[in-house]
C-alpha cells in the first residue's frame, strides 16, 4: 500500500481521539454499561470498522480491503474469546460495577499500546526474514492445538503468571477499594488498592494475548497499516462488548473450537507463505519452493466469516433445543455481573 503521510497522521489522529473519548467517559462517568447502551456503542463501533473497511475497499483495491476485513474479524473473534479472561480477573478481585469499566478500559489501552510495540517490530522482522513466517505459523499451530486438546472449553480458574506472583508478594494490598483510588494509607502505611491490582493483571495478560492476536493478524495481511487499523479497531469497543458479553461466554459453546479452527487455517497459511519464500539454507537448498500455493485472502475471509457464523448458528440452534433465548441470556447475565459496591479483592 502505497499511503502518503498526511493519511497515517489523520487515521492514527482519529483513533486516538476515540481512545481519548472513551477513556474520559470511563472516568468521568463510571458505571457499569446497561445491556442497550452497550448493544449501542459496540454496534457504533462495529459499523465503524465495517465503514472503514469499505474505504479500503474504494481507494485501494479488493485485495487490501478484504484483508482488513479478515484481519479485523479474526482479531474480534480473539478479543471476545479474550473477554472470559478479564471476565475471572475482575470476579477474582470482586470488582465494582463502578470500577468495571475503568478496569476494562486501562487495561484495553496497555493492550493497545503493547500491540503496537509488537506490530512494529514484528514489521521489521517479517520485511528482513521470512523465516519468521514459519516461527508465526507454528505458534499459530500450536496454538490451535491446545485449544482442540482442551476440548475448546474455559477453565474457571484464573491463571497466574510471574508478574502477578512477584507484583503480589512485593506489595501491601488495602482491603478495600478506597473509592476507586489506587493507593491508600491505613495507619500511616501506604498501601495499593485491589484496583490496581485487577488493572495490572489485565494488563499483563495482555502480552499473552498477543501472542496469538499479532501472528495471526500477519497471517492475513503484512501491510502495517492494516494491521494496526485492524488490531486496533477490534480492541476500541472491547469494553462496551464485555458488558454485553461477558457472562454470556460461559453459555456460548463452541467459541473456541471456532478459534481453533480459524487459527491453524492462519497458521497453515503462514506456513505455506514462509515456504513459497524460503532463505533457509536447509530446505531446499535456501531456494523458493514455487510448487507450493499461496492463499488468497478471498478464500481466508470466507473461511473465517464461514467459522463464526457456524458458531453463532449452532448456539442458536441448541438455545432454541433448550427453550431459551437469547434475552433470557442476557438477563441472566446482568445478574451475574452484579458484585456489591462495598466488596473487597479475595486473593488469587
Amino acid at each position: 500500500m502505497e499511503l502518503p503521510a498526511w493519511a497515517w497522521a489523520l487515521t492514527m489522529a482519529v483513533l486516538a481521539s476515540v481512545i481519548v473519548f472513551d477513556l474520559v467517559m470511563a472516568v468521568r462517568n463510571p458505571h457499569k454499561l446497561s445491556t442497550k447502551e452497550s448493544a449501542t456503542w459496540a454496534g457504533i463501533y462495529i459499523s465503524a470498522a465495517l465503514l472503514f473497511g469499505a474505504v479500503i475497499f474504494a481507494t485501494q483495491g479488493a485485495a487490501y480491503g478484504g484483508q482488513f476485513y479478515a484481519g479485523y474479524l479474526t482479531e474480534l473473534a480473539l478479543s471476545v474469546d479474550n473477554l472470559f479472561v478479564f471476565l475471572l480477573i475482575i470476579q477474582a478481585f470482586r470488582v465494582p460495577d463502578a470500577l468495571q469499566s475503568r478496569v476494562l478500559l486501562v487495561g484495553i489501552v496497555l493492550s493497545i499500546v503493547l500491540r503496537g510495540a509488537f506490530i512494529a517490530v514484528g514489521s521489521v522482522l517479517i520485511e528482513r526474514f521470512s523465516w519468521v513466517f514459519l516461527i508465526f505459523g507454528a505458534i499459530l499451530i500450536w496454538t490451535a492445538w491446545g485449544q482442540l486438546r482442551d476440548n475448546g472449553g474455559h477453565d474457571d480458574e484464573l491463571p497466574q503468571n510471574g508478574f502477578m506472583r512477584f507484583a503480589e508478594s512485593r506489595l501491601r494490598v488495602a482491603p478495600d477499594y478506597e473509592g476507586g483510588r489506587l493507593t491508600t494509607r491505613i495507619e500511616g502505611v501506604k498501601y495499593v488498592t485491589p484496583l490496581l491490582l485487577a488493572m495490572l493483571a489485565i494488563g499483563s495478560t495482555d502480552i499473552l494475548f498477543a501472542l496469538d492476536s499479532i501472528p495471526a493478524i500477519f497471517g492475513l495481511t503484512q501491510e502495517p497499516f492494516l494491521v494496526f487499523t485492524a488490531t486496533i479497531f477490534a480492541l476500541m469497543g472491547l469494553r462496551q462488548l464485555y458488558f454485553l458479553l461477558a457472562a454470556l461466554l460461559k453459555s456460548l459453546r463452541f467459541l473456541s473450537l471456532g478459534l481453533a479452527a480459524i487459527l491453524g487455517w492462519i497458521g497453515v497459511k503462514l506456513v505455506l507463505h514462509g515456504l513459497h519464500d524460503n532463505q533457509l539454507p536447509f530446505i531446499n537448498g535456501g531456494e523458493h519452493i514455487d510448487a507450493i500455493p499461496e492463499i488468497p485472502t478471498a478464500l481466508s475471509l470466507g473461511i473465517i466469516a464461514g467459522v463464526l457464523t457456524a458458531v453463532v448458528v449452532t448456539n442458536h440452534i441448541l438455545l432454541r433445543r433448550e427453550g431459551r433465548t437469547w434475552k433470557e441470556l442476557f438477563a441472566e447475565a446482568e445478574q451475574e455481573q452484579h458484585v456489591p459496591a462495598t466488596a473487597g479483592a479475595e486473593k488469587l
